[in-house]
């Protein structure tokens, strides 16, 4: 087994605390597809609700999902426009509130300092919104140009869990899978990042107390190697798994 030199950090509630935000300017916008659709939902989507269902696949898989759920359907230039909006919709509320993940901002800038690791991020969502997230909160001098987004870097568009955003960093970083490891907070991260065949961290820190326990079964079902609850915990758990390797 190669030497791990490469670490790939999701970015929605892994490296910024943005998932909330996300999902309430989301749930806004499929209301409103709705009406126009004539979809009757059983009741308006919330942010809260949105996150429950759909939690780290990003809107234009949503769409796809809630077409086929309520039998509607839009055109390719509707749904791209409707991405778009999103986009703006969901930058405006980061721009304005948005935090980095507790403790992260110190694992970043030891990281930096003692230059082992490859850093990059690799996110479901749209490449203007990642480097908004990043660029409000200041991560963004840890990755250059290496920030990959599946709904924005492919030459076809998709969403995690496919793996093919992993495969697509690892080819342009010139990596191979054993040489990485991923941090991700979502099942359908996770299995991204597992499908790729890459070890996958999961991350179960942004959780509502209650919600943690669940998570962690959802996250170790899903394929992560190791459960972190808190940022601290990264240093340790990066020796380990490079004593596994």
């Amino acid at each position: 087994m190669g030497k791990i030199n490469t670490i790939l950090f999701d970015c929605d509630n892994t490296l910024v605390l943005s998932e909330d935000l996300a999902f309430e300017g989301c749930a806004d916008l499929i209301n409103e597809i709705s009406v126009s659709k004539n979809v009757s939902l059983p009741k308006p989507f919330t942010g809260e609700s949105l996150i429950v269902e759909f939690v780290g696949q990003n809107f234009r898989g949503m769409m796809v999902s809630l077409q086929e759920r309520y039998g509607f359907s839009m055109t390719d230039a509707e749904l791209n426009d409707y991405v778009k909006r999103e986009e703006d919709v969901v930058i405006a509320k980061l721009k304005q509130k948005l935090v980095p993940c507790p403790g992260v901002d110190d694992v970043l800038a030891k990281l930096d300092t003692d230059k082992q690791y490859e850093l990059a991020v690799v996110s479901s969502s749209a490449l203007r919104r990642v480097k908004a997230s990043i660029e409000k909160v200041g991560q963004d001098k840890y990755f250059g140009g290496d920030v990959y987004s599946a709904a924005t870097s492919l030459p076809t568009p998709t969403s995690k869990p496919d793996p093919a955003i992993y495969l697509w960093a690892m080819e342009k970083m010139g990596k191979k899978s054993e040489e990485c490891v991923a941090v991700e907070d979502s099942k359908s991260g996770t299995l991204s990042g597992t499908r790729a065949g890459i070890k996958v961290i999961g991350y179960v820190g942004p959780y509502k107390e209650e919600e943690r326990e669940k998570m962690e079964k959802v996250l170790k079902d899903a394929g992560a190697v190791v459960i972190m609850r808190d940022w601290k915990e990264f240093e340790g758990i990066m020796e380990k798994l490079q004593g596994e390797n």
